[in-house]
Formats: C-alpha cells, structure tokens, sequence
C-alpha cells in the first residue's frame, strides 16, 4: 500500500472514530435543552444508555463480519447506518423518536469504533503502532471529552438538533476517502466459515436483557429480566466455545493479557463513561452553568488523555506495557477518590484536577492494553479481538450509564421526598435550568438534585479500585517480547492455512 493511500485511510478512519466516539457524550450537555423541549425526564438515562448498548452489541459483530468480508465494505455498511441515525435524532419530535433514532446511530458507531483500530492494526507495525495508536487513542479521548463542550455551544448557539446534523459532512468525506483508498487484501480460495447469527442474537438479546433488568433491578420484572440475561449470556458462552468463526472469541480469554485487557476494560469503562455522562448535569444543574460552560468541565480530562496517549505510545517502545497501565491506573484511581468527595461547594480546579488525573490513567492505559493484545492475536482474529476489547470497555459503560442513571432516579426521588416535594410534581425547569436565573428559582429541587449527584459520583469509586487490582495481574512483557509473540502466531496461522491447500 503506497503512502498516499496510507494517509488518506488514516485521516478518513480517524474521522469517524472522533465523530462515533464524540456522539457518546456530545449528548450529555445536549439534553437539559432536549428535556426542556422534548420533556419526559424520566426518559432522560435512556438517551446515553440506548446508544452505547447498541454500539456496544454491534462491536463485535462487525469485527467479526470485517474478517470474514473484508475491512472497506463492512465499515461503508456501518457509516451508512451511523449517518441515517444521526439524521434522523435531528428530526425527532418525541423522547421515544429520539431514542430510537439514537439506537440506529450507536448500530451504525458500533462498526466504526473497532474498525478504526482494526484498520490502524492492519496497516502498520508494531513499532509504528505504537506511535500511531496513541494518536489514536487521543483523537478517541479529545472526541469523547469535547463532545459535551460541542454540545453546549450547538444547543447555546443553534439548536440541539445540529447535535446530530454536524456528523453528517464529515461522515461523507471519511466515506470516500476509505473507499477511494482502501483495498482489502486477496483472499484464498478457501471456504468462508458461516456467519454466527446465533451469536449475534444471543448477544443482543441478553445485553438488552441486562440493560432493562438495571434499569429496575429491584422489581419483579426487573429480577426476572436480570435473571433472563444471565441465562441468555451463559446460552452465548456454549455458542460461541461451539462456534467455528465466532463473533465472540471467547477461547482467547486462556490468553492472560487479552483476558485481562477485557476485565481492565469493563471496570474503567464503567467508572469513565458512567461518572462522564453526569459531570455536565452537575455543572449545569447545581453550579447554575449554561450549557457551553457545562461542557467546558470535561476539557481537564481530554487534555490529560490526549497527552498521556501520545507520550504512553512512544513510551512502549522502550518499557513494559504493565508498568504503564499500572502507572495510570494509579493516577485514575486519585481523580476517581476526588470525584467521590464531589460536592455543591467543590472548586472548579478540585473538580478539573479530579477529571485531569482521570484522562492521564485513561490515555495510559487504553493504548497500552490495545497495542498488547493486537500484538499477540493472530491476524485472522484481529478484527474479533481489537473489537472484543472495544466490546469489553463499552459494555462497562453501558452498565455504568444503566447503574448510576437508576441510583440518579431513586435518590432524586428521596431527597425530593425528603423535602416534602413529589417527583412528579417539580418541573423540569428547577432541576435543569440555564445559568443563575435558574439557582435563584429552583432552591430545595436543586439541592435534592445536588445531594443525589453526590451519591451518583461516590459509587464508581469501588469499581476503580478494582480496575487497578486487575491491572497488576496482567504479565509483564517487553516490546521485543510482543515482536516475538506475533511472529509465533503469525507461523502458527500460516501453517494452519497452509496445510488444507498442501493435502488438497
């Protein structure tokens, strides 16, 4: 592949990971102004959560599918299906519109995400990878972090549909550059193994199983869907085992680095994007922002993940890839235990050493445990792995949204209880105001909202312990222990490949 071509595939891909990346958060200072138009707050979880549920089953999936088809028509498929859904949130009129429109664009997210890296693992080696991935990582951490600060100033500026309507120009340039410049490479005459329809709907069944059984987890339909999607999810582990092209590979998991990875992945997803989504909220419902100033609350984090990725990738070049996740996750440990003393008199420069320290673990570690595990697989498994360890940090995330949106709902309703106030009975405008008109209106409403937020930030704090607990037990290998690893898978499968069309 010429340079030219390598250039354009780099700028098209990494054009829809900011835009698939930045729409999992852009919404989160959108949606005071969507609730004050659209209503239905108790809709208001559902919004972040339907989005990354369905970019988080449809992950693998079209990891999977981009192995067995080929890299180019699998991601045309999902720009597609990314820009229809983003045209469409723009021209909801109802909360229910607007969720369904935004499950279609987290379908569409769910393909572009992993194929991004998926693409970058294909076209560059380890030690330009290791410079690449970083900038990767930081163009996926500027667009997750900038998308509230976009956000706001769309909603301040325009309107809350131009949330969703920017996506679409740059979607169609990224479109025609893959197109233009990516080839998929010749594939041999053997036969394609069947596409694994039972996985992908086991999957989608039971993360669906789990979201709705969160939502009201002590209720008895919510214990009998919990109960549901644990049953759906262990029916999947035998498929997949079963399976000869999984969409979840589950067998690499007797692989300690990529099993860690995953775990690592779904612990600090969860307390990321969990505890990111409700940062503006506190902004603008307690500290009295506007929308724009909102997003501007998360810029800490963004810059500390942009630097650290772009540092940690070139770091990995010369030290173990352990010792830096390690590293990070100590420090996203500290901003975790500062966002758990969250409180409606905290400084804004407690609040943005607290998300900094957060964006430094994230940028250190994310990067670290990709360029291991894509390392380590085979190429054919490439695409099922990279997507896999997507999988693993957006279904955290999800969970995260899920848990912490029902702790949000239940503790807003005692403390409003608490307050002599009925939930039903508040208007929108004292929990979700704009600016200091609304501090002077909203009064008991919004110190309910603030001591609810402050349970809301406090739970995610066990979850980075753990993530820090897992970390220490990945291995510890070198940058030329890597080399020699994929070399060995590499022989492995060329043999495997090999031997079919030597008998034939």
């Amino acid at each position: 592949m010429s340079r030219q071509h390598t250039i354009l595939i780099t700028m098209g891909v990494m054009m829809s990971l900011f835009m698939a990346s930045m729409e999992s958060t852009v919404i989160a200072t959108a949606m005071p102004g969507i609730v004050r138009d659209l209503g239905d707050i108790e809709s208001f979880s559902w919004v972040f959560a339907i989005y990354m549920l369905t970019s988080t089953t449809a992950g693998p999936i079209f990891g999977r599918l981009s192995d067995l088809f080929g890299r180019r028509p699998v991601y045309m498929v999902a720009i597609a299906i990314f820009s229809l859904g983003s045209l469409l949130c723009g021209l909801a009129t109802t909360m229910p519109m607007l969720i369904a429109a935004r499950a279609l664009q987290g379908l569409g997210a769910g393909g572009l995400l992993p194929l991004a890296f998926i693409i970058v693992g294909d076209i560059f080696t380890l030690d330009q990878r290791a410079k690449v991935q970083g900038l990767f990582s930081g163009v996926w951490g500027i667009s997750s972090v900038i998308g509230p600060l976009i956000g706001g100033f769309l909603v301040d500026q325009i309107s809350w549909h131009w949330v969703f309507w920017i996506n679409l120009p740059p979607a169609a340039i990224a479109a025609a550059l893959v197109w233009i410049a990516w080839r998929d490479p010749v594939r041999a005459n053997a036969k394609r193994p069947p596409i694994d329809i039972a996985g992908a709907l086991l999957l989608s069944v039971g993360i669906i199983l789990l979201l709705l059984g969160l939502d009201q987890p002590t209720t008895p339909s919510g214990i009998l869907m919990l109960s549901a999607a644990v049953a759906t999810l262990a029916l999947l582990v035998i498929v997949e085992l079963r399976a000869p092209a999984p969409i979840l590979p589950f067998h690499l998991l007797r692989d300690r680095t990529f099993a860690i990875a995953c775990l690592h992945g779904i612990l600090a997803g969860g307390v990321l994007f969990g505890s990111m989504n409700y940062v503006p909220l506190f902004a603008q419902g307690v500290l009295g922002t506007s929308a724009t100033e909102a997003g501007t609350t998360l810029t800490p984090l963004m810059l500390g993940w942009v630097f650290t990725s772009i540092i940690g990738g070139r770091l990995l070049l010369r030290m173990s890839y352990r010792t830096l996740t390690i590293g990070g996750m100590v420090m996203f440990v500290a901003g975790a235990i500062l966002m758990a003393r969250l409180r409606p008199d905290m400084s804004r420069l407690e609040l943005a050493i607290a998300l900094g320290l957060m964006g430094i673990g994230m940028g250190a570690s994310i990067p670290s445990f990709l360029i291991a595990v894509q390392s380590t697989v085979a190429r054919n498994v490439l695409g099922a792995a990279t997507a896999s360890l997507q999988f693993s940090r957006t279904i955290g995330g999800t969970i995260g949204v899920a848990v912490l949106g029902t702790l949000l709902t239940n503790r807003l309703s005692a403390e409003l209880a608490a307050r002599g106030l009925q939930a039903d009975a508040v208007p929108v405008e004292a929990l979700i105001g704009e600016g200091a008109t609304a501090m002077t209106l909203a009064g008991e409403p919004r110190l309910a909202l603030a001591a609810a937020l402050t349970t809301v930030f406090a739970a995610p704090l066990v979850f980075a312990l753990l993530a820090l607990a897992v970390t220490f037990l990945a291995p510890s290998h070198s940058p030329d222990d890597l080399r020699r690893k994929r070399e060995q898978r590499e022989e492995v499968t060329t043999a495997k490949e090999v031997a079919p069309q030597q008998a034939g």
